[in-house]
């Protein structure tokens, strides 16, 4: 899969991404169960809304995280795995 930076990610249908108490962390929930988030995970999803494009919300991580090396290629790999457990699509 390639993604270009003109791409809108948003979650499927019957996916949302909550804060989870007894798991003190995000998690995605979904039909079939729930999968827990760590921090960086949690902080990328937190930008899907369905309207920001994904160079969108690089340049907003980029500017939450300075330091970050590499970021735009680790939130790009982030969103291709995403994809890949049919968390989210996208839309042109």
């Amino acid at each position: 899969m390639e993604l270009n930076h003109s791409q809108t990610p948003m979650f499927r249908r019957g996916f949302r991404l909550q804060w989870e108490e007894k798991q003190n962390s995000h998690v995605i929930l979904y039909p079939e169960g729930m999968a827990k988030l760590n921090d960086s995970a949690a902080a990328i999803l937190q930008l899907v809304d369905g309207k920001r494009t994904l160079g969108e919300i690089i340049a907003d991580l980029c500017a939450r995280f300075p330091q970050a090396s590499e970021l735009d290629d680790d939130v790009s790999q982030f969103f291709i795995q995403a994809y890949q457990q049919k968390w989210i699509i996208f839309r042109e």
